[in-house]
């Protein structure tokens, strides 16, 4: 992998494990909107909730990849149906967000960013919305794309696209590193990019998809993949 200049890197479950964190921020809103706006969830559940997100995925597929676009909808949907009208939504919307972004990343991240800023132009690839600078690795990336400003998520190739030129190089000279067999290694894959998988449970590859140009047990060992030395 000498050729490589760019590197585009998947976020959540790659530099944090996400699932914990977004249980905690939803329970923690829906307990938000009972003090502060209580007949929402007299009359929801986070059940309740949870089948209205999907209703507006099938209702705006083409939005469906936008999740503050989907939150907010739903959020609006929710203060309408209890009286209260859009007024909840930029104050939830900022209680889930600080929840959502407080994160812990993987021992291994900081320095390992650090060292592959050093030697590469270095782009997140998420089909989330998490806020780097909040989370305050912000400085350890040239540039990020996201679902939202690419128009699609991964696996489509265009969210790749978006980001092999955002890198700067060609898409045969950047690589991808993610968790996600399908999104992450098979996405890159076809988008002509060179990729990664980051394998932390040390599961077996589905036989059926094409095979990343490697394995990693997480993001520190990338550097090893590459010939990046720590200082």
């Amino acid at each position: 992998m000498r050729d490589i200049r760019t590197i585009t890197l998947d976020l959540d479950d790659t530099l944090w494990a996400i699932h914990p964190v977004i249980e905690r921020a939803e329970t923690g809103l829906y307990d938000w909107l009972r003090e502060h706006y209580p007949r929402v969830t007299e009359i929801f559940s986070q059940a309740d909730i949870q089948a209205m997100r999907a209703r507006v995925a099938v209702e705006a597929p083409n939005n469906a990849h936008d999740f503050t676009f989907m939150r907010r909808t739903v959020l609006g949907r929710l203060g309408d149906a209890a009286g209260y009208g859009q007024a909840l939504v930029d104050g939830a919307m900022t209680v889930f967000n600080a929840m959502r972004n407080d994160v812990e990343v993987f021992p291994e991240v900081r320095p390992a960013l650090h060292a592959l800023r050093r030697n590469y132009c270095v782009i997140a690839v998420t089909n989330g919305n998490a806020n780097l600078d909040t989370i305050g690795i912000g400085d350890l990336f040239h540039d990020v794309v996201s679902a939202a400003s690419a128009g699609c998520a991964k696996p489509a190739r265009e969210i790749f696209d978006v980001a092999v030129k955002a890198g700067g190089a060609d898409a045969g000279q950047t690589l991808h590193v993610g968790d996600h067999p399908e999104v992450d290694v098979v996405g890159a894959k076809n988008a002509g990019l060179k990729s990664v998988w980051v394998n932390r449970e040390g599961s077996g590859w589905p036989d059926h998809l094409q095979r990343p140009d490697a394995i990693v047990k997480d993001v520190g060992e990338l550097l090893s993949v590459l010939g990046v030395k720590l200082r």
